[in-house]
């Protein structure tokens, strides 16, 4: 079992820069795929990125890909995302998951950080 937190969330202008971190607790954070999802007012809940135990493997939703940048590492059980260029349609919740199986179902997740881009 995992326990994630995330933590960067906040207010950044249309344009700017913000970075995402999500801290997994226990010892076999490397054997987990991790993956953001974001879930904006009145909308579903969307995949934006994931990346694969080792970081072999990253997807991206085609909303965020070219702006935004996953990446983990192993040594501090951390997975980041960097958000650049931000949209207001960016403004949402983000969360961050853990699974087995990449693009498939993730078991653990984390409490959220919201994220707000003002125009």
């Amino acid at each position: 079992q995992v326990q994630l937190v995330e933590s960067g969330g906040g207010l950044v202008q249309t344009g700017g820069s913000l970075r995402l971190s999500c801290a997994a607790s226990g010892r076999r954070f490397s054997s987990y795929c991790m993956g953001w999802f974001r879930q904006a007012p009145g909308k579903e809940r969307e995949l934006v990125a994931t990346i694969s135990q080792s970081g072999s493997y990253i997807y991206y939703a085609d909303s965020v890909k070219g702006r935004f940048t996953i990446s983990r590492d192993n040594a501090k059980n951390t997975v980041y995302l960097l958000l650049n260029s931000v949209k207001p349609e960016d403004t949402a919740v983000y969360y961050c998951a853990a699974g087995i199986v990449c693009l498939q179902s993730y078991a653990y997740w984390g409490q959220g950080t919201q994220v707000t881009v003002s125009s």
